[in-house]
């Protein structure tokens, strides 16, 4: 019998499986992402989709969607009742006075405008995503212009079924 010699994950692949986890903890059906935020190749903070403390969950009470025109003139539906991954992990470095300066940010997909701006502002300096974001030009000229490395692991683009 021949064995296959084991492979280790590279750290991207191993931080991705660990977000892939968190979004477990997601209280939103329709988006359940997770984010970890390293440093050195260290977990510093992690964050997942829900709503804010105290308030209802989509899973419990349904979501609370907003309708968004877009430049072109399309129309796609966005639930507002939750809280992103990226920025609750971002909350949670604050909470607990944890520098994320310098740091790496793991995410399902293509952080979104607020996410983006949020993400250059705390000094991170290198964005890793699982999955493409059909709305994510504007994030990505941010952070070309600002010096964010964007890493796609693949170029599959996320979408949801109520969009």
């Amino acid at each position: 019998m021949s064995e296959e010699k084991y492979t280790r994950p590279s750290w991207d692949e191993y931080f991705m499986e660990i977000c892939r986890t968190v979004a477990k903890r997601a209280t939103c059906d329709r988006g359940r992402s997770g984010c970890v935020i390293t440093h050195n190749n260290r977990i510093l903070v992690t964050g997942y989709v829900g709503s804010p403390a105290g308030l209802p969950h989509c899973d419990d009470v349904g979501h609370l969607f907003k309708k968004m025109v877009h430049e072109d003139g399309a129309v796609t539906q966005h639930c507002v009742r939750t809280v992103h991954a990226e920025q609750n992990a971002i909350c949670q470095a604050a909470k607990n006075g944890i520098s994320i300066e310098g740091a790496t940010l793991y995410c399902k997909m293509t952080p979104c405008r607020t996410c983006a701006m949020l993400i250059i502002n705390c000094g991170i300096v290198r964005v890793v995503c699982e999955k493409r974001y059909h709305d994510s030009a504007d994030s990505l000229a941010m952070f070309k212009a600002a010096g964010v490395e964007i890493v796609h692991l693949s170029d599959e683009l996320q979408t949801y079924e109520r969009m």
